[in-house]
């Protein structure tokens, strides 16, 4: 079975856009659905049963809202430099990498608790 996450690119932003992302492939939509949409245009028959999970991005105990904010300002600014063909300081670069895992922890810890019937 293939996972799919969705989650807004800009969670800030006025007007955000969704990226949907399974193993090696990724999609954009205006929406979480067309998002979801353009990725399974692309999954392959064996990989068509799947399991797509949207993340609201909303602070909770397993990733707060500072972390939330700084993730997404780190975010940018490594889509900007990416844009312009350069990358991040070396420590925000590091940064980023441990929120990103810190996220993915969250997650992680997010989806037992529901798994086990707790208040996430």
């Amino acid at each position: 079975m293939t996972t799919i996450a969705i989650v807004p690119e800009s969670p800030n932003a006025a007007s955000t856009a969704f990226r949907a992302s399974s193993r090696t492939l990724h999609s954009t939509g205006r929406t979480p659905g067309e998002a979801l949409d353009a990725i399974a245009s692309q999954l392959g028959d064996s990989e068509s049963n799947a399991i797509a999970v949207v993340l609201q991005m909303r602070p909770d105990r397993y990733f707060d809202e500072a972390q939330q904010t700084r993730l997404a300002g780190l975010m940018d600014r490594w889509r900007a430099a990416r844009e312009g063909g350069s990358s991040l300081l070396p420590e925000e670069q590091a940064e980023l990498d441990r929120l990103v895992a810190a996220e993915l922890s969250g997650a992680t810890q997010r989806a037992n608790a529901l798994l086990s019937g707790l208040q996430p």
